[in-house]
């Protein structure tokens, strides 16, 4: 922050700053907005817990200065160190819902969210009775799956105990520990003999070129959230070598794989993956049904990275 922004009194004032700040520095903008003036409004706002649609004539109020001083540290660390609002903040949202989040974990913002609020219509048979969240990171996408099939059991399942750690809070903020539960292990490994009519994945999936190119704002999440391998589907190439022994015999697979789209094609073309579509954005994500994974089970052992 400069001296002149001492002359920054209201919301309204931070916010505008800061949209001028964030296009002068070019920061970059991927964890839960695409522009200066979401991003602005959110950080602002969420600093002093106000909701992101506040009436326009709240903006305009001015602030105490230790509310001043804080949230001015905030933007700076934002524009500075390019640290993700969702961290700074402490709390990202993901199918409308709240979760807490910091570096332990990815920042929510997979497109997984829309078929989660669309119950999965049509691919869903019938209400699924066990799903797994695999890599689940902050528990974001088991949570919701929570709340969109209220019977539902939801396993929770990642490597990393700092992880765990955090989808654990999440389980509790939501009040979900009588059918959310956590387990850790490295992919399939913590769930033997165990089947799910539906297993939903965003995998650390980043291939080598893309990750050495990624924006600084991204290096602020775990590296082992992101990247796996020089075509980034080492962790992938397991989940297809397993899956079939883990789902039930209608149960559905449904992947995260973002721009290594053109690898899992490259790597698997004799396996027809439906590619889902999103209205609200985003791509690279696949579905396979138990009995393709059956199928291809063999084919997918043989690929495995070893």
């Amino acid at each position: 922050m400069t001296a002149s922004s001492s002359r920054l009194r209201s919301l309204r004032d931070h916010i505008r700053w800061a949209v001028s700040r964030f296009h002068a520095e070019e920061l970059f903008f991927g964890h839960g907005t695409d522009n200066a003036w979401d991003e602005a409004r959110e950080l602002v706002l969420g600093a002093l817990h106000l909701p992101y649609e506040i009436a326009d004539s709240y903006l305009d109020c001015r602030l105490e200065d230790d509310e001043r001083d804080a949230l001015q540290e905030l933007l700076r660390r934002r524009i500075e160190e390019r640290v993700p609002t969702a961290y700074l903040l402490g709390e990202a949202w993901f199918c409308g819902l709240p979760f807490l989040v910091d570096e332990r974990v990815l920042v929510p913002r997979s497109p997984i969210a829309e078929l989660i609020d669309g119950h999965f219509t049509p691919w869903l048979a019938d209400e699924p009775k066990r799903i797994l969240d695999l890599c689940t990171g902050s528990g974001c996408i088991g949570i919701a799956c929570a709340y969109a099939f209220p019977e539902a059991e939801v396993l929770l399942a990642d490597l990393s105990f700092d992880a765990l750690e955090v989808a654990n809070q999440n389980i509790e903020r939501h009040d979900l520990e009588a059918r959310v539960h956590t387990v850790q292990g490295d992919g399939f490994d913590g769930l033997p003999g165990q089947r799910f009519d539906l297993i939903v994945s965003n995998p650390p999936y980043v291939d080598a070129e893309d990750f050495a190119d990624m924006p600084a704002e991204y290096h602020h999440e775990p590296a082992m959230g992101l990247a796996c391998g020089d075509d980034g589907l080492d962790l992938v190439r397991r989940m297809l070598a397993e899956a079939a022994d883990h789902l039930t015999e209608r149960g559905l697979l449904i992947v995260e794989v973002g721009n290594s789209q053109v690898h899992v094609e490259a790597l698997y073309p004799e396996v027809r993956f439906t590619w889902l579509e999103f209205a609200r954005g985003g791509h690279g994500v696949f579905l396979l049904g138990a009995a393709q994974c059956r199928e291809h089970q063999a084919l997918f052992r043989s690929r495995v990275s070893r």
